[in-house]
C-alpha cells in the first residue's frame, strides 16, 4: 500500500477508504493502484510513500544481510 498526506486546509471524507474522515496533515494508506488518483491533486494530497516502496526497502535490506528470496 502507498501512503499519502492530506495537505488541504480542512478534513475530508474519503469514500474509497470506507467513508473515513482524514484530517489535515494526516497520513493514510491507499491502494497502490489508486496512488496516482491522489497525487494528481497536489493542492490536496502529497506523496509520502510511493507504490511498491516497502518491497524495494525490504529487498535492499535482504541484499545487505545477504539473504536471498
Amino acid at each position: 500500500m502507498a501512503r499519502v498526506r492530506l495537505i488541504g486546509p480542512e478534513a475530508v471524507t474519503v469514500p474509497e477508504l470506507g467513508g473515513r474522515a482524514v484530517e489535515p496533515d494526516q497520513v493514510v494508506e491507499v491502494p497502490d493502484e489508486r496512488f496516482d488518483g491522489y497525487v494528481c491533486q497536489p493542492q490536496t494530497w502529497e506523496a509520502v510513500e510511493e507504490p511498491g516502496a516497502k518491497a524495494v526497502v525490504k529487498k535492499a535490506a535482504k541484499a545487505v544481510r545477504g539473504v536471498e528470496d
